[in-house]
């Protein structure tokens, strides 16, 4: 005879088995990029329509460039977990598989050449 409860036997028993952290991670990605996003507007904002070289200065500035680093690697990695649970709920297979390779790789791909300019703006 097994004592298991069952909330025991339906752990871990979700379409990916980590339904719980991914989750989490969606809620707290989410509120951060609710407060840093509108600060990130204003600044953007008050760059838009400047020269060349005040928009470089403006990034260039640590404050900015550590926030703009914020909102891309965040932004992206809530996109893709958000992607990624759509994929998870919507195709099955190899097709599942192949979609959340291509978000995944895109994801990164964004975050490093977003940064990448950052850095050259920034240094």
């Amino acid at each position: 005879m097994r004592y298991l409860t069952a909330r025991k036997r339906a752990e871990g028993k979700g379409a990916s088995g980590t339904g719980t952290e991914h989750f989490w991670h969606m809620k707290v990605s989410g509120v951060g990029l609710a407060l840093i996003v509108p600060i990130y507007l204003f600044v953007f904002g008050r760059a838009l329509g400047g020269s060349r070289q005040e928009v470089i200065d403006t990034f260039a500035h640590p404050f900015v460039a550590i926030l703009t680093g914020l909102v891309l690697f965040v932004g992206l990695r809530h996109f893709q977990n958000g992607a990624q649970t759509m994929i998870e709920d919507y195709s099955k297979g190899t097709t599942r598989r192949a979609l959340i390779i291509a978000v995944t790789a895109l994801c990164y791909g964004l975050t490093a050449t977003g940064l990448f300019a950052l850095a050259k703006i920034a240094l």
